[in-house]
């Protein structure tokens, strides 16, 4: 067992010790909450000491025996696509539990299940294992259907049953659709494994599927209606505003900031490497929902009176916008596409938290009520100015740099004329950016100007300096990734260049985890790269490797080559 099982598993363990406090010594409590969560995202940060940007294999890799005979290990590792999402998680946990020190109820079980949520997370976006993805990607329903139900709002039991149930009824689809995958592994290579090393080599070579080929669309589906409802898109969203409405903040800011990531990160861990021989056909499809997903959010979010409300509907949105990166099947939108789920993370976990301090001073969220606070509340005006600039996506925050290129990939494909996309597509999907704009204007000023007629603001104080650093962080992010977008976009781009080819290229042609010798190029080609220690790489390719797909970045991939022949060259 390594760094990310130490990792995996140092949240759980916190848990265990804060039981070992007296429930009545509430500050100690938050404090130890506090000091161990911090712990754990330093402890993540020494990731980036040895992660290498130079490969799409999998790295900080640990494969244990579990179920050998029923071909279930406890594998796990983290790529480019994971590699930022395991920060995100300890992050925003460690935000979330600063926050917290606001809540008194059952101070020591809510920080309890907080913990046992982050160690669910950081275990789907590390296992290697179908399995063991499926059993971390249901406990992470537990903690937060306690914190919603116990720690939430006035109908906080109706939201934490809806979401328990939405999201649960959503996976058992994929729960099917591994087993059926791994008796497919059995049936080409007679012997059963639910790693999906394994079975995306056989996938890549074109052997999983040669006599299941008409399985294939309805495998793919029963993965994307899980991850559709986690995401959540259009039409099955409608779990989420209640969730959020009624969750804690804490619980908001997670699950804004990392359990609809679930969603958006099993497309592409599983859907585009496991299924590329229909996912050309099935990209206008998920497509068409993610552009009704964004006009549809931002639509309801223009009539909502309850600021948290607004925000949730507005994620529904934003998530769209990286699906529609996702789907355009080039290289610029799924980079895009990628980094707008960390951009998300940042900017709407930091309106929630904005939102919490206002209630917390408030108790409550409607607009009617406030009114004037950019004279009362100035630094939290301005605060809040700078993350509601970066949900719209202004130029110069990271919500720009997302959207532009998620956006950018979808009008690539569609002018090539691409998989089938259309290009009203991309165009009703840009008209999202500008609905955003004036959901989130309004609110701003609904809030923030106008008279300050209301006796209950005229109290407030202006937020305290550990709040101040608390959402400063979160700005500071804001303005690195907008900026400076390579520092998060350049560690994930061979993997998105790998995932990409293993979902349009031709059987023969794709990437595979499991051959240590195929690399990704810098201009995105997969490449024959022998004597390469996938788990080390520290240099990058010399340039004279052998091209074994070209990437022709913005066009579907060509037939024309396959291993044997470019080899042979």
């Amino acid at each position: 067992m390594g760094i990310l099982s130490v990792i995996t598993f140092l949240p759980l363990l916190g848990a265990l010790l804060l039981n070992l406090i007296p429930s009545s010594k509430t500050s100690t409590v938050k404090w130890a909450a506090l000091g161990w969560s911090l712990g754990v995202f330093a402890v993540s940060l020494t990731l980036l000491k040895d992660f290498s940007s130079n490969t799409f294999h999998f790295q900080f890799t640990e494969n244990i025996e579990w179920m050998k005979g029923m071909g279930i290990a406890y594998r796990m590792g983290i790529d480019g696509i994971s590699f930022w999402l395991v920060l995100l998680t300890t992050f925003l946990t460690a935000i979330s539990i600063w926050f917290s020190f606001y809540v008194n109820d059952r101070v020591k079980q809510y920080f309890v299940w907080i913990f046992v949520l982050e160690t669910a997370m950081l275990g789907v976006f590390c296992s290697l294992d179908m399995v063991l993805f499926y059993s971390f990607f249901e406990a992470s329903l537990i903690p937060m259907y306690f914190l919603i139900s116990i720690w939430g709002g006035a109908r906080r039991a109706y939201a934490s049953k809806k979401f328990f149930i939405y999201t649960f009824a959503g996976s058992i689809f994929m729960l099917l659709g591994m087993i059926t995958l791994a008796s497919l592994h059995q049936k080409a290579t007679g012997t059963l494994s639910f790693s999906i090393i394994d079975i995306q080599a056989q996938v890549a070579n074109g052997k999983l599927w040669a006599g299941a080929f008409q399985l294939q669309a309805w495998l793919f589906w029963s993965f994307a209606v899980a991850f559709l409802v986690k995401c959540p898109a259009f039409p099955f969203h409608t779990w989420l505003p209640d969730a959020h409405v009624e969750a804690p903040t804490a619980g908001s800011i997670i699950l804004a900031g990392v359990l609809l990531k679930m969603g958006t990160y099993g497309f592409l861990r599983f859907v585009m490497p496991l299924f590329p021989d229909v996912i050309p056909t099935m990209a206008p499809y998920v497509m068409t929902l993610a552009v009704i997903g964004i006009i549809y959010g931002a639509i309801v979010a223009a009539i909502q009176p309850d600021l948290k409300k607004l925000i949730a509907y507005s994620s529904v949105a934003h998530m769209g916008f990286v699906l529609v990166g996702l789907f355009s099947l080039n290289h610029t939108g799924m980079l895009g596409g990628t980094y707008q789920q960390l951009n998300h993370g940042i900017s709407t976990g930091a309106l929630f938290l904005l939102v919490g301090l206002i209630y917390e001073r408030r108790h409550t969220r409607m607009f009617t009520e406030f009114g004037g606070l950019k004279a009362q509340m100035p630094i939290y005006a301005t605060i809040f100015l700078i993350v509601m600039l970066s949900s719209v996506g202004l130029p110069g925050t990271n919500g720009f740099i997302g959207e532009f290129m998620a956006l950018m990939g979808a009008f690539e494909s569609s002018f090539a004329g691409a998989y089938g996309l259309n290009l009203g597509l991309a165009v009703i999907a840009a008209c999202g950016v500008i609905l955003a704009a004036v959901y989130l204007l309004y609110m701003f000023m609904q809030v923030f100007y106008g008279p300050n007629n209301n006796p209950e603001n005229q109290r407030l104080k202006d937020i305290k300096p550990w709040e101040i650093a608390i959402s400063g962080i979160l700005v500071v992010f804001i303005f690195w990734g907008g900026i400076y977008p390579n520092t998060f976009l350049k560690p994930m781009e061979a993997s998105i260049g790998a995932a990409r080819l293993m979902a349009v290229s031709p059987a023969g042609n794709r990437p595979s985890w499991a051959e240590s010798d195929h690399e990704i190029d810098a201009k995105m080609n997969l490449v024959y790269a022998p004597n390469r220690d996938g788990s080390k790489i520290t240099e990058p390719l010399k340039g004279n490797e052998a091209v074994l797909t070209p990437a022709n970045l913005h066009f579907p991939v060509k037939q024309a080559t396959n291993l044997e022949a470019n080899l042979s060259r």
